[in-house]
């Protein structure tokens, strides 16, 4: 569920409208500047492929209202930049899986062949957290880091006892 202070963000037209909302967040601080972000992260994790458009706009209206996201937390500093990267990593999954092939379960797996860690694996997934997870993880890969998106045809699995 989107959060309100997003749902205003995404209903802003005009610089009237958004300059106020722009005071609003600044006057409230961390907690406001966050339920924004938290309502954008939300907005990309449920985006369907009709969205993107929509999302790449409003980034750029919340990077253009909030031209330094550092002065609500050190944090913050390349939170438009990652949040760009992730919503571009999903466009491409969107694009690159069409709509007839994303039903049943799918799978996200790292890892780094290179050194000595364990792989991680977020199983049992559909489509669209499997596509989340991929596109959020993707623009963080370190050098010989590797991720996969893979749809599951066949499991066999027990249960111990």
């Amino acid at each position: 569920m989107l959060n309100n202070t997003y749902s205003q963000f995404s209903m802003l037209i005009g610089e009237e409208a958004e300059a106020a909302y722009q005071q609003e967040v600044r006057a409230e601080g961390y907690a406001g500047f966050r339920r924004l972000l938290d309502g954008l992260t939300e907005a990309i994790k449920a985006a369907a492929d009709a969205d993107i458009p929509g999302l790449e706009q409003a980034l750029a209206k919340a990077s253009r209202l909030f031209p330094e996201p550092v002065q609500f937390s050190p944090s913050w500093e390349c939170i438009w930049a990652e949040l760009e990267a992730t919503l571009t990593a999903k466009k491409h999954v969107l694009s690159s899986i069409s709509p007839a092939e994303r039903s049943g379960e799918w799978q996200v797996i790292m890892d780094n062949p290179q050194v000595v860690q364990e792989v991680v694996c977020y199983p049992g997934l559909d489509f669209h957290d499997a596509a989340y997870l991929y596109a959020y993880f993707r623009p963080q890969l370190e050098k010989s880091e590797y991720i996969r998106l893979q749809k599951i045809q066949t499991v066999i699995q027990e249960l111990g006892r």
